[in-house]
Protein backbone atom coordinates (compact mmCIF):
# COMPACT_ATOMS: atom_id res chain seq x y z
CA UNK A 1 0.00 0.00 0.00
CA UNK A 2 1.47 3.22 -1.27
CA UNK A 3 0.50 5.56 1.77
CA UNK A 4 1.78 2.82 4.15
CA UNK A 5 4.76 2.42 2.50
CA UNK A 6 5.32 6.23 2.51
CA UNK A 7 4.80 5.98 6.47
CA UNK A 8 7.12 3.51 6.86
CA UNK A 9 10.00 5.62 5.17
CA UNK A 10 9.43 8.53 7.12
CA UNK A 11 9.95 6.73 10.26
CA UNK A 12 12.80 4.66 9.27
CA UNK A 13 14.48 8.21 8.61
CA UNK A 14 13.68 9.09 11.62
CA UNK A 15 11.11 11.92 10.71
CA UNK A 16 8.03 12.39 12.48
CA UNK A 17 4.73 11.14 11.68
CA UNK A 18 1.81 13.03 11.18
CA UNK A 19 -1.35 13.16 13.18
CA UNK A 20 -2.55 11.77 9.71
CA UNK A 21 0.15 9.43 9.58
CA UNK A 22 -1.28 8.07 12.54
CA UNK A 23 -5.09 8.14 11.63
CA UNK A 24 -4.30 6.31 8.62
CA UNK A 25 -2.53 3.64 10.63
CA UNK A 26 -5.71 3.37 12.57
CA UNK A 27 -8.28 3.42 10.03
CA UNK A 28 -6.56 1.63 6.85
CA UNK A 29 -3.37 0.45 7.71
CA UNK A 30 -2.36 -3.61 6.83
CA UNK A 31 -2.08 -4.89 10.39
CA UNK A 32 0.65 -7.10 10.15
CA UNK A 33 3.10 -4.51 8.32
CA UNK A 34 2.16 -2.01 11.12
CA UNK A 35 2.70 -4.60 13.76
CA UNK A 36 6.52 -5.61 12.02
CA UNK A 37 7.00 -1.91 11.41
CA UNK A 38 6.91 -0.58 15.24
CA UNK A 39 9.14 -4.11 16.33
CA UNK A 40 11.24 -3.13 13.64
CA UNK A 41 11.57 0.92 15.04
CA UNK A 42 11.42 -0.90 18.87
CA UNK A 43 14.53 -2.97 18.06
CA UNK A 44 16.39 -0.36 16.87
CA UNK A 45 15.43 1.44 20.35
CA UNK A 46 15.57 -0.82 22.57
CA UNK A 47 17.05 -3.88 20.82
CA UNK A 48 15.31 -7.01 22.70
CA UNK A 49 15.47 -6.14 26.45
CA UNK A 50 11.41 -6.13 27.79
CA UNK A 51 11.73 -4.28 31.33
CA UNK A 52 9.31 -5.45 34.14
CA UNK A 53 9.92 -4.71 37.91
CA UNK A 54 8.59 -5.99 41.26
CA UNK A 55 6.00 -3.95 42.32
CA UNK A 56 3.53 -3.52 44.95
CA UNK A 57 -0.11 -1.66 44.32
CA UNK A 58 -1.48 0.55 47.15
CA UNK A 59 -5.20 1.86 46.88
CA UNK A 60 -5.53 3.45 50.46
CA UNK A 61 -9.43 3.77 49.59
CA UNK A 62 -12.46 3.90 46.65
CA UNK A 63 -14.10 6.56 48.23
CA UNK A 64 -14.01 9.15 46.15
CA UNK A 65 -15.92 12.37 46.16
CA UNK A 66 -16.16 12.45 41.64
CA UNK A 67 -17.92 9.64 40.62
CA UNK A 68 -17.04 9.31 36.67
CA UNK A 69 -18.63 6.68 34.58
CA UNK A 70 -16.51 4.93 33.22
CA UNK A 71 -15.34 4.28 36.84
CA UNK A 72 -16.17 1.25 38.72
CA UNK A 73 -13.90 1.27 41.41
CA UNK A 74 -15.36 4.57 43.21
CA UNK A 75 -17.64 4.45 45.91
CA UNK A 76 -19.75 6.66 48.26
CA UNK A 77 -18.99 6.96 51.58
CA UNK A 78 -21.23 4.76 53.51
CA UNK A 79 -22.45 2.95 50.48
CA UNK A 80 -21.93 -1.07 49.85
CA UNK A 81 -17.99 -1.89 49.45
CA UNK A 82 -16.60 1.99 50.12
CA UNK A 83 -13.82 0.88 52.09
CA UNK A 84 -10.61 3.30 53.64
CA UNK A 85 -7.75 1.82 55.28
CA UNK A 86 -5.75 3.45 57.74
CA UNK A 87 -2.02 4.07 57.63
CA UNK A 88 -1.49 1.35 60.04
CA UNK A 89 -3.10 -0.82 57.81
CA UNK A 90 -1.59 -0.35 55.12
CA UNK A 91 1.92 -0.67 56.67
CA UNK A 92 0.59 -4.53 57.99
CA UNK A 93 -0.04 -5.42 54.76
CA UNK A 94 3.05 -4.46 53.15
CA UNK A 95 5.67 -5.34 56.37
CA UNK A 96 7.38 -8.31 54.15
CA UNK A 97 8.08 -5.57 51.12
CA UNK A 98 12.02 -6.36 51.28
CA UNK A 99 11.28 -10.55 51.31
CA UNK A 100 9.07 -10.22 48.66
CA UNK A 101 11.69 -8.65 46.53
CA UNK A 102 9.12 -4.96 46.16
CA UNK A 103 11.30 -2.36 44.82
CA UNK A 104 8.22 0.18 44.23
CA UNK A 105 5.26 1.38 45.93
CA UNK A 106 2.71 2.00 43.23
CA UNK A 107 -0.06 4.34 45.24
CA UNK A 108 -3.56 5.55 43.86
CA UNK A 109 -6.88 5.87 45.03
CA UNK A 110 -10.11 7.89 45.69
CA UNK A 111 -10.41 11.55 46.35
CA UNK A 112 -11.04 11.33 49.85
CA UNK A 113 -13.96 13.52 51.24
CA UNK A 114 -12.08 13.62 55.22
CA UNK A 115 -8.80 13.14 54.43
CA UNK A 116 -6.40 16.09 55.20
CA UNK A 117 -4.05 16.57 52.88
CA UNK A 118 -1.96 15.62 55.99
CA UNK A 119 -2.92 12.44 56.18
CA UNK A 120 -1.32 11.55 52.50
CA UNK A 121 2.25 13.10 53.64
CA UNK A 122 2.40 10.62 56.70
CA UNK A 123 1.28 8.16 54.89
CA UNK A 124 4.33 8.71 52.55
CA UNK A 125 6.61 9.24 55.77
CA UNK A 126 5.53 5.61 57.47
CA UNK A 127 6.22 4.06 53.70
CA UNK A 128 9.43 5.99 53.62
CA UNK A 129 10.48 5.21 57.47
CA UNK A 130 9.88 1.01 56.86
CA UNK A 131 11.04 0.50 53.94
CA UNK A 132 13.36 3.46 52.59
CA UNK A 133 14.81 1.50 50.32
CA UNK A 134 11.65 1.07 48.01
CA UNK A 135 10.69 3.41 45.87
CA UNK A 136 7.52 5.58 46.26
CA UNK A 137 5.62 6.56 43.11
CA UNK A 138 2.13 7.91 44.03
CA UNK A 139 -0.65 9.79 43.38
CA UNK A 140 -2.17 11.10 39.70
CA UNK A 141 -2.49 14.18 38.91
CA UNK A 142 -6.36 14.68 39.59
CA UNK A 143 -5.31 13.82 43.28
CA UNK A 144 -2.48 16.38 43.20
CA UNK A 145 -5.29 19.12 42.13
CA UNK A 146 -7.18 17.68 44.84
CA UNK A 147 -4.76 17.83 47.19
CA UNK A 148 -4.04 21.63 46.29
CA UNK A 149 -7.61 22.33 46.92
CA UNK A 150 -8.06 20.73 50.21
CA UNK A 151 -4.95 22.52 51.57
CA UNK A 152 -4.90 25.72 49.76
CA UNK A 153 -2.04 25.16 48.76
CA UNK A 154 -0.37 25.93 44.99
CA UNK A 155 0.66 22.96 43.02
CA UNK A 156 4.42 22.85 43.05
CA UNK A 157 3.96 23.60 46.84
CA UNK A 158 2.22 20.31 46.98
CA UNK A 159 4.61 18.78 45.25
CA UNK A 160 7.81 20.10 47.03
CA UNK A 161 5.55 18.50 50.28
CA UNK A 162 5.08 15.28 48.72
CA UNK A 163 9.04 14.48 47.76
CA UNK A 164 9.85 16.15 51.48
CA UNK A 165 7.59 13.26 52.68
CA UNK A 166 9.15 10.77 50.28
CA UNK A 167 7.34 10.78 46.66
CA UNK A 168 9.93 9.71 43.82
CA UNK A 169 7.75 9.49 40.85
CA UNK A 170 4.10 9.92 39.59
CA UNK A 171 1.86 7.46 37.67
CA UNK A 172 -0.17 8.43 35.17
CA UNK A 173 -3.43 7.74 35.69
CA UNK A 174 -6.35 10.35 35.08
CA UNK A 175 -5.79 11.29 31.75
CA UNK A 176 -8.49 9.47 29.95
CA UNK A 177 -9.23 11.05 26.74
CA UNK A 178 -8.00 14.81 26.61
CA UNK A 179 -10.82 15.34 23.69
CA UNK A 180 -13.21 17.69 26.20
CA UNK A 181 -16.40 16.67 24.48
CA UNK A 182 -15.51 13.02 25.31
CA UNK A 183 -14.66 14.07 28.80
CA UNK A 184 -17.87 15.77 29.32
CA UNK A 185 -19.65 12.98 28.62
CA UNK A 186 -17.56 9.98 30.88
CA UNK A 187 -15.88 12.39 33.74
CA UNK A 188 -17.59 15.56 33.80
CA UNK A 189 -16.37 16.16 37.70
CA UNK A 190 -12.46 14.89 37.04
CA UNK A 191 -9.87 17.79 35.74
CA UNK A 192 -9.63 18.95 32.39
CA UNK A 193 -7.50 17.47 30.30
CA UNK A 194 -5.45 20.79 29.84
CA UNK A 195 -5.53 20.70 33.79
CA UNK A 196 -3.90 17.15 34.09
CA UNK A 197 -1.23 18.52 31.39
CA UNK A 198 -0.65 21.74 33.46
CA UNK A 199 0.50 19.23 36.41
CA UNK A 200 2.46 17.16 34.74
CA UNK A 201 4.64 19.62 33.62
CA UNK A 202 4.47 20.90 36.60
CA UNK A 203 6.12 17.60 38.35
CA UNK A 204 8.28 17.31 35.27
CA UNK A 205 9.87 20.62 36.54
CA UNK A 206 10.38 19.97 40.02
CA UNK A 207 12.37 17.10 38.81
CA UNK A 208 9.42 14.05 39.60
CA UNK A 209 9.10 11.78 36.61
CA UNK A 210 6.01 10.38 35.55
CA UNK A 211 4.12 7.99 33.85
CA UNK A 212 1.62 8.83 30.65
CA UNK A 213 -1.33 7.05 29.73
CA UNK A 214 -4.75 7.40 27.59
CA UNK A 215 -7.72 5.08 28.32
CA UNK A 216 -9.46 4.30 25.48
CA UNK A 217 -12.36 1.88 23.65
CA UNK A 218 -15.00 3.99 25.35
CA UNK A 219 -16.85 6.33 23.21
CA UNK A 220 -13.73 7.88 21.81
CA UNK A 221 -12.87 8.12 18.40
CA UNK A 222 -9.65 7.05 16.57
CA UNK A 223 -9.28 10.97 15.89
CA UNK A 224 -10.15 11.36 19.80
CA UNK A 225 -6.89 8.87 20.32
CA UNK A 226 -4.21 10.66 18.23
CA UNK A 227 -4.87 13.99 19.42
CA UNK A 228 -4.65 12.67 23.13
CA UNK A 229 -1.01 11.64 21.67
CA UNK A 230 -0.30 15.11 19.94
CA UNK A 231 -0.68 16.25 23.19
CA UNK A 232 1.84 13.83 24.93
CA UNK A 233 4.13 14.23 22.52
CA UNK A 234 4.04 17.75 22.89
CA UNK A 235 4.85 17.91 26.38
CA UNK A 236 7.56 15.43 26.13
CA UNK A 237 9.31 17.68 23.57
CA UNK A 238 9.30 20.65 26.23
CA UNK A 239 9.94 18.95 29.47
CA UNK A 240 11.15 14.90 28.51
CA UNK A 241 9.34 14.05 31.83
CA UNK A 242 7.29 11.14 30.76
CA UNK A 243 8.97 7.85 31.33
CA UNK A 244 6.54 5.59 29.84
CA UNK A 245 3.34 5.57 27.68
CA UNK A 246 0.40 3.35 28.89
CA UNK A 247 -2.15 2.40 26.41
CA UNK A 248 -5.37 1.54 28.83
CA UNK A 249 -8.11 -0.62 27.45
CA UNK A 250 -11.59 0.35 28.87
CA UNK A 251 -13.18 -2.34 30.86
CA UNK A 252 -17.23 -1.40 31.02
CA UNK A 253 -18.27 -3.95 33.42
CA UNK A 254 -19.65 -2.25 36.85
CA UNK A 255 -19.60 1.06 34.84
CA UNK A 256 -22.88 3.75 33.37
CA UNK A 257 -20.55 3.17 29.92
CA UNK A 258 -22.80 0.93 27.77
CA UNK A 259 -20.76 -0.78 25.57
CA UNK A 260 -20.47 -4.24 23.30
CA UNK A 261 -17.98 -6.00 24.56
CA UNK A 262 -14.57 -5.23 25.59
CA UNK A 263 -11.63 -3.80 23.61
CA UNK A 264 -10.25 -6.22 20.70
CA UNK A 265 -6.84 -7.87 20.71
CA UNK A 266 -7.27 -6.19 17.12
CA UNK A 267 -7.40 -2.75 18.50
CA UNK A 268 -5.29 -3.38 21.32
CA UNK A 269 -2.25 -4.71 19.37
CA UNK A 270 -3.05 -1.59 16.24
CA UNK A 271 -2.98 1.26 19.28
CA UNK A 272 0.32 0.26 20.96
CA UNK A 273 2.02 -0.31 17.65
CA UNK A 274 0.85 3.42 16.21
CA UNK A 275 2.11 4.16 20.17
CA UNK A 276 5.34 2.89 19.40
CA UNK A 277 5.77 4.96 15.78
CA UNK A 278 3.99 7.95 16.56
CA UNK A 279 5.18 8.66 20.44
CA UNK A 280 9.17 9.05 18.79
CA UNK A 281 9.77 10.95 22.14
CA UNK A 282 9.27 8.02 24.26
CA UNK A 283 11.81 5.02 24.67
CA UNK A 284 9.30 2.41 26.49
CA UNK A 285 5.83 1.83 25.31
CA UNK A 286 4.22 -0.28 28.15
CA UNK A 287 1.85 -3.15 27.75
CA UNK A 288 -0.66 -3.06 30.65
CA UNK A 289 -1.35 -6.69 31.47
CA UNK A 290 -4.08 -5.99 34.55
CA UNK A 291 -5.93 -5.07 31.61
CA UNK A 292 -5.11 -6.57 28.13
CA UNK A 293 -4.91 -9.85 30.40
CA UNK A 294 -1.34 -11.71 29.88
CA UNK A 295 -1.64 -13.46 26.89
CA UNK A 296 -2.03 -10.31 24.73
CA UNK A 297 0.67 -8.58 26.42
CA UNK A 298 2.74 -11.03 25.61
CA UNK A 299 1.84 -10.69 21.82
CA UNK A 300 2.38 -7.21 22.41
CA UNK A 301 6.39 -7.94 22.46
CA UNK A 302 5.35 -8.49 18.91
CA UNK A 303 4.33 -5.08 18.13
CA UNK A 304 6.46 -2.63 19.72
CA UNK A 305 6.43 -2.68 23.29
CA UNK A 306 9.44 -2.96 25.68
CA UNK A 307 7.77 -3.05 29.39
CA UNK A 308 5.35 -5.62 30.66
CA UNK A 309 5.00 -3.66 34.02
CA UNK A 310 5.37 -6.03 36.64
CA UNK A 311 3.81 -8.22 39.59
CA UNK A 312 1.45 -5.37 40.33
CA UNK A 313 0.40 -6.80 43.76
CA UNK A 314 -2.61 -5.90 44.70
CA UNK A 315 -4.22 -4.40 42.01
CA UNK A 316 -8.16 -3.32 42.23
CA UNK A 317 -8.91 -0.69 40.42
CA UNK A 318 -9.19 -2.51 37.03
CA UNK A 319 -10.50 -5.78 38.70
CA UNK A 320 -13.74 -3.77 40.19
CA UNK A 321 -14.28 -3.48 36.27
CA UNK A 322 -14.39 -7.05 35.40
CA UNK A 323 -10.54 -7.46 34.60
CA UNK A 324 -10.19 -11.02 33.78
CA UNK A 325 -6.63 -11.24 34.66
CA UNK A 326 -4.64 -11.99 37.83
CA UNK A 327 -4.00 -9.99 40.45
CA UNK A 328 -0.40 -10.60 40.66
CA UNK A 329 2.24 -12.40 38.36
CA UNK A 330 5.37 -13.93 39.96
CA UNK A 331 8.37 -12.75 38.58
CA UNK A 332 9.15 -16.24 36.79
CA UNK A 333 5.88 -16.30 34.53
CA UNK A 334 6.51 -12.54 33.73
CA UNK A 335 10.19 -13.67 32.84
CA UNK A 336 8.69 -16.87 30.93
CA UNK A 337 6.32 -14.91 29.10
CA UNK A 338 9.08 -12.53 28.02
CA UNK A 339 11.74 -15.66 26.65
CA UNK A 340 8.95 -17.11 24.96
CA UNK A 341 8.37 -14.48 22.94
CA UNK A 342 11.75 -14.03 22.06
CA UNK A 343 12.52 -11.37 23.86
CA UNK A 344 15.15 -10.91 27.01
CA UNK A 345 13.69 -10.01 30.38
CA UNK A 346 15.34 -7.49 32.21
CA UNK A 347 14.25 -6.28 35.67
CA UNK A 348 14.56 -2.65 36.48
CA UNK A 349 13.71 -0.16 38.79
CA UNK A 350 10.80 2.72 38.98
CA UNK A 351 13.23 4.82 36.81
CA UNK A 352 14.16 2.09 34.06
CA UNK A 353 17.49 1.57 35.27
CA UNK A 354 18.40 -1.99 35.24
CA UNK A 355 18.31 -4.25 38.63
CA UNK A 356 18.89 -8.04 39.07
CA UNK A 357 21.26 -9.92 41.69
CA UNK A 358 18.39 -12.54 42.83
CA UNK A 359 18.30 -16.07 41.59
CA UNK A 360 16.75 -16.03 38.07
Amino acid sequence: MKKFDEIAAKRRAGERLSSSDALFLYEAGDFFALGKLAAEINQKINGDVVYYNINRHINPTNICVNQCRFCAYSKLKGEEGAYEECIDDILEQVKEAETLGIREFHIVGGLHPDWPFAHYLELLRALKREHPAIVIKAFTAVEIDYFAKISGLDIPTVLKQLQDAGLQAMPGGGAEIFAPAVRELICPEKISGARWLEIMALAHRAAIPTNATMLYGHIESFADRVDHMEKLRALQDQTGGFQVFIPLAFHATNTDIRKKGETSAIDDLKTLAIARLYLDNFQHIKAYWVMLGEKIAQLALLFGVNDLDGTVVKERITHAAGARSAVGLSEAYIRNSIIRAGRQPQERDTFYQPVGGRDE
